[in-house]
């Protein structure tokens, strides 16, 4: 893997909060959402950057959770026209996001949107799952030679390998695979979490975890596994109108994962084995040292009956053993104590 891939630096986790189209329209819903996730200690927030003419067809239809969660009379074009977000709405947004030093991300629906994100400066793009198969766009992408988070829900194996093709041939290294399910939210036997180490292992680049499921579990396992980015539905009530608020988490358990995630990460550590801090009075006390079966007589040749292994573990280690018989004893050593190297006549 790329230790210099701009993913593999980060030291922790990145969280995305998706605030998606969860701001309704409205911009100080929108506001409100980013001094929220500010305040929890979210690394990003994101938005959708589309205009309803360039992304749906009028008779584009919505599928179940959209249904349940949306006006009856309100068809897929509908909906999606009164979330868009213009572009003023957008720098707006973004230098709100800048004066709080919170990332501020987007994901383009088509290469004009992509365009503009460009031009607005993002710190990096993220392609959604559903355009996976949209190559003009993953092209254009691909050769402003910014990091890119490509979600891989609905994805083949064989789809990614075409879309990370265009990335290399662009020579732009700095790729990430967001392992999701598509649907919102989605069932745990569906999550299929170890394809996280599928992903990691065919294409030997990072991965991350888009979190479509209820509650954290499934974030904080795909810590275990190797994700380096998780991302996350963010509302701040459930109830509210739109489609994507039902399956998004509050403040309080987005508050509750990103602890999760940081305590998880503390636990992983670094991968290096040896003796932590906080064990080393008990490797003092609780190992054993070489210590004397058997009494011995001063010029007593050193037999293994002689020796056995007590504690504490401040004395001689059991790889001086075979050094140690054959040798005399200096003066009488007495039975259950630990020896040293100056007792013996070698």
């Amino acid at each position: 893997m790329d230790k210099n891939n701009y993913f593999n630096k980060k030291n922790s986790c990145y969280i995305i909060a998706e605030i998606g189209v969860n701001h309704n329209g409205d911009m100080d819903l929108a506001k409100q959402m980013i001094d929220t996730a500010y305040n929890i200690g979210i690394n990003a927030v994101k938005f959708q950057t589309f205009t309803a003419e360039s992304l749906v067809t009028k008779d584009t239809p919505k599928v179940k959770y959209q249904k349940i969660n949306s006006l009856n009379n309100e068809s897929h074009f509908e909906m999606i026209k009164k979330l868009e977000l213009s572009h003023k709405d957008h720098i707006e947004l973004k230098e709100y996001c800048d004066n709080l030093n919170l990332d501020f991300l987007s994901t383009p629906y088509d290469i004009s949107s992509a365009k503009f994100l460009n031009e607005l400066d993002v710190k990096l793009f993220k392609i959604a799952s559903a355009d996976l198969v949209d190559i003009p766009l993953h092209k254009y992408i691909a050769h402003t030679n910014k990091p890119t988070i490509i979600s891989v829900g609905m994805g083949t194996l064989g789809e990614i390998e075409d879309v990370l093709k265009i990335y290399k041939k662009a020579n732009n290294p700095n790729i990430l695979l967001l392992h999701c399910v598509s649907n919102y939210p989605c069932s745990d036997k569906s999550l299929n979490l170890n394809v996280i180490n599928t992903l990691k292992t065919t294409f030997d680049i990072p991965v991350g975890f888009s979190d479509h499921s209820e509650g954290s579990e499934a974030a904080i396992l795909s810590i275990a596994l190797g994700a380096k980015v998780i991302e996350k539905h963010f509302t701040l009530n459930k109830s509210l109108p739109g489609p994507d608020h039902k399956a998004s988490s509050t403040p309080k358990e987005f508050l509750s994962l990103i602890k999760s995630i940081r305590r998880a990460e503390k636990m992983l550590g670094d991968s290096v084995k040896e003796c932590q801090a906080e064990e080393k009075e008990m490797s003092r006390v609780s190992r054993k040292s070489i210590a004397l079966a058997k009494n011995i007589k001063k010029g007593e040749l050193v037999k293994s009956k002689h020796l056995t292994m007590m504690r504490p573990g401040t004395g001689l280690s059991y790889s001086l053993t075979n050094f140690i018989i054959g040798s005399k004893a200096k003066k009488d050593l007495t039975k259950g104590s630990l020896i040293k190297l100056e007792d013996f006549i070698f």
